[in-house]
């Protein structure tokens, strides 16, 4: 149950497979280390539970219709996490990144990885390269799974401004043509819309520096639920909840 619903005392319907969906949905990955400490495991054990998630979620919203499906799996800040949890993330990137690739491109699946990849490890980044290779077989029209990882909304902001002021130092583009649309152009999102409903497990109610110039008209969507414990049927049931907004986008 979304925590703006339960203040209210209202609950959600879910509604099954059979309501409109959002064409993007985007989720912050949050709660697996809590999920692990509440069953007296280390925080790497929930992290791989939450990567089956991840696949499982990802693939019922392919199933339901959505177009896009972006998470939060590592963020610009997590390089301060003590080093064992880091090293547990990077070598469950290794192990699971190609094979959950493989499983979801069967599936009708792309699976992308977005963020400044050049500070991860060179394997990592190698098979970053094949699971986009396997997503081009698929072409551009499939449904696409995207990790955002080494990931910060700020930091891709930045990035997107540095490329345009290259562009103005170049005299390739002069500084009153900058608009909007340009600057998606330049953001690791520039081949997607922006998210319809961005969805936040866990209980904290934040964006996390996650998508901050693409979530300027979302919807958020907050839920008490463990990411690791995220199911179709909460999936469903932040669904169900978005379909009962009105989105006027600043209009009447």
């Amino acid at each position: 149950m979304g925590i703006f619903d339960r203040l209210k005392g209202k609950k959600p319907q879910a509604t099954g497979k059979n309501m409109p969906v959002p064409r993007h949905i985007a989720v912050i990955m949050d709660g697996n280390g809590r999920w692990a400490k509440k069953r007296g495991l280390p925080r790497k054990a929930g992290h791989k539970v939450g990567a089956e998630t991840f696949r499982t979620i990802a693939t019922y919203c392919k199933d339901i219709g959505v177009q896009y499906f972006t998470v939060y799996a590592f963020s610009t800040e997590n390089w301060k996490r003590p080093q064992d949890e880091v090293d547990a993330l990077m070598n469950l990137f290794r192990t699971y990144l190609r094979e959950a690739a493989e499983t979801m491109v069967a599936r009708g699946v792309a699976v992308r990885v977005l963020g400044d990849l050049s500070v991860l490890p060179e394997d990592i980044r190698r098979q970053i390269d094949e699971v986009h290779a396997l997503a081009d077989t698929l072409g551009e029209n499939a449904a696409t799974a995207s990790l955002c990882i080494n990931y910060g909304g700020r930091d891709e902001i930045k990035n997107a401004v540095r490329a345009l002021a290259k562009q103005v130092q170049d005299g390739t583009l002069k500084p009153e043509d900058i608009t909007e649309d340009s600057i998606s152009q330049n953001l690791y999102t520039a081949h997607m819309p922006d998210p319809d409903l961005i969805i936040r497990p866990s209980g904290e109610i934040r964006t996390s520096n996650f998508l901050l110039w693409q979530s300027a008209y979302s919807e958020y969507y907050f839920t008490d639920v463990l990411w690791p414990d995220f199911s179709t049927q909460d999936m469903d049931a932040a669904i169900a909840d978005f379909n009962r907004r009105s989105r006027r986008f600043g209009g009447v």
